[in-house]
């Protein structure tokens, strides 16, 4: 490790901004979760949405995952420190102290279990502690282990979406399992994409990910349509289940097979251009699948 990166780490050589503090809770993460979950709260609401359990949902999923984050961090200083890409977060840079962001990050999801057990029900507060524990204590630690660990991870990935269909309905339900395994195949050509553009740097560090050891990429482009495939069939699963109609099916499929096109093309070009434009469409693609669920919603009420 660069001499100069483990003085900052023991050192902080600038004071936190609020943006550091922020940049500790990886804001695009938790927006994801956050939006996950409110898919999964809407679909889940088929005799209508209950307002204050919605809005306690959505203080306290988001506050655990923000933690759930941040204590990731805490965990992988040393490791953020030797990349490119995360030696200037907070923690390696040294702006934040580590022991203080231990304590932010063990707050939050103390806040956010405390607020979800009592004011929405119990299992979501269950099933928030639990994202944390196998993001924490399963995920992290296998990333320097296996390069199974991206598989693995896409369950603590993909529970947001299961609370968010537990807060509403107080019980697990074939709907909220369907878009877990939406969830859970869209995070592979997700992070795959993200992996491939920065798979020199991964291939530096200890962590073992697949597109590092992949120098043609025959194995990361075959994984990210297989599960891009699978992700639209989990997205049409709510239609058969007799939980959506007409207008949530025509949006699941055409933001489907609009995402496909990008994986597509970074099938044949394997370039960190089409890697790049599959990562921004993966982002785009949960917020759209959230708004073909309300538009269908609010069709189905009118």
């Amino acid at each position: 490790m660069n001499p100069s990166r483990t003085r900052s780490l023991a050192t902080p050589v600038a004071s936190a901004t609020w943006k550091d503090w922020l940049t500790l809770t990886k804001p695009e993460i938790t927006f994801l979760v956050t939006i996950s979950s409110l898919a999964g709260f809407v679909l889940a609401s088929t005799g209508g949405v209950d307002g204050w359990t919605l809005f306690w949902a959505m203080v306290g999923i988001p506050l655990t995952s923000a933690g759930g984050c941040a204590l990731n961090q805490v965990l992988e200083v040393d490791l953020d420190a030797g990349m490119k890409r995360t030696a200037n977060r907070p923690l390696p840079a040294g702006r934040i102290d580590v022991n203080h962001a231990k304590w932010f990050a063990l707050a939050l999801i103390a806040a956010g279990v405390g607020i979800l057990c009592p004011l929405t029900n119990p299992l979501t507060g269950v099933m928030a502690a639990m994202t944390v524990a196998l993001y924490i204590w399963v995920y992290t630690p296998l990333k320097r282990k296996s390069t199974w660990n991206t598989l693995v991870g896409t369950i603590p990935g993909a529970l947001p979406v299961l609370g968010g269909w537990t807060a509403a309905s107080g019980e697990f339900g074939a709907g909220g399992w369907a878009l877990f395994g939406v969830l859970l195949c869209w995070q592979m050509p997700h992070f795959f994409a993200l992996a491939w553009m920065y798979r020199k740097d991964y291939g530096e560090s200890p962590f073992l990910m697949l597109p590092s050891g992949d120098a043609k990429g025959d194995q990361t482009a075959f994984q990210m349509i297989l599960f891009s495939v699978l992700m639209i069939g989990f997205s049409v699963a709510p239609v058969v289940l007799g939980l959506s109609g007409v207008a949530y099916l025509i949006g699941a499929l055409a933001f489907g097979i609009w995402f496909m096109t990008h994986v597509g093309r970074f099938w044949y070009t394997r370039s960190v251009q089409h890697a790049r434009a599959v990562l921004k469409a993966s982002v785009l693609y949960i917020p759209l699948l959230l708004a073909a669920i309300i538009l269908d919603r609010l069709l189905f009420v009118i």
